[in-house]
């Protein structure tokens, strides 16, 4: 344990010990997304607590526990991954039958949501018995919390774009009919294709996370067209796993941008459903919209 986190919990225990830990209950603990720091007071204690982890990577997990002063013995430590999820919930299900407390981690941020963990969830609340969150760290809100999205109407967690170029592309049309803000994911060997893709949407402010909360963290907001261009400017932006947020339609769009919107609906939808979109996503009359469409239309008969 660093010495730094020995206050930590003693802390923990001092402010949480006297809250109500129900045995046979699954609870769901959110973990650092790479600020060890910011691990919660509850969820140390509950750590501490409970008669078992359920974890994405027992290795990972172990170096984890092992940083906060926290020791469990390896059969303490039960794997429940992608891969293994629906068949170990069964057995975290007989544990909790017993009465024991089991405590759910995935390997960074928020389970269930992005990560492994909701099946069992799922399996566990169908079997009757308790699920406690214990909220914390997501990738997801530390991002959009410092995207500056002046638009209202919420967000759409989106997660991983289609791998495939020809289906990321027919998502990234759908996303231009999205006014709403759209939070993405992705991984480092991808975040290129994905910002090619997005510099479609031309003048759309997108925010790419990078590192969120570790050292070399980088957060960046500019228009979608010039995304290529910023990771390209240094090599080190192809490091790391990244959130991306691509803010929110905006309603005073020019002509330009008419242009852009209606050319991927047009692409992939009928004349009249992309003009009813790009209506919605621009805030231009449809009248105007179509008269434009119809003149796109004919140029690429033309052509």
């Amino acid at each position: 344990m660093s010495a730094s986190f020995a206050p930590a919990l003693s802390a923990a225990r001092e402010a949480a010990s006297h809250q109500h830990y129900p045995q046979g209950a699954l609870f769901v603990v959110a973990t650092p997304i790479g600020n060890l720091a910011d691990i919660t007071l509850r969820a140390l204690h509950v750590l501490a607590l409970v008669d078992a982890v359920a974890c994405e990577d027992t290795r990972h997990t172990q170096q984890l526990l092992r940083a906060y002063g926290i020791e469990r013995p390896g059969a303490q430590l039960l794997a429940v991954h992608q891969h293994n999820e629906a068949e170990a919930a069964g057995a975290v299900i007989e544990h909790l039958r017993h009465g024991l407390r089991i405590a759910y981690v995935s390997d960074a941020g928020t389970p269930a949501v992005s990560d492994p963990g909701a099946r069992l969830v799922a399996a566990v609340r169908a079997a009757g018995l308790p699920v406690v969150p214990l909220p914390g760290a997501s990738s997801i809100t530390t991002l959009l919390s410092a995207a500056g999205m002046t638009q209202e109407g919420g967000f759409v967690f989106a997660g991983f774009l289609p791998t495939k170029a020809a289906e990321r592309e027919r998502a990234v049309v759908l996303l231009a009919a999205e006014p709403r803000a759209v939070v993405l994911l992705e991984a480092p060997h991808r975040i290129e294709a994905l910002a090619g893709a997005l510099a479609a949407l031309g003048e759309r402010l997108v925010t790419f996370g990078r590192e969120l909360t570790k050292q070399f963290e980088d957060i960046v907001t500019l228009p979608a067209r010039d995304g290529p261009a910023w990771l390209a400017g240094d090599a080190n932006r192809l490091r790391g796993e990244f959130v991306v947020v691509l803010h929110g339609a905006s309603v005073a769009a020019d002509a330009g941008d008419d242009q852009r919107v209606l050319k991927l609906l047009l692409a992939e939808l009928p004349l009249k459903t992309a003009v009813k979109l790009a209506a919605e996503i621009t805030g231009r009359p449809k009248n105007t919209l179509y008269d434009a469409a119809l003149a796109l239309r004919k140029s690429e008969d033309e052509a």
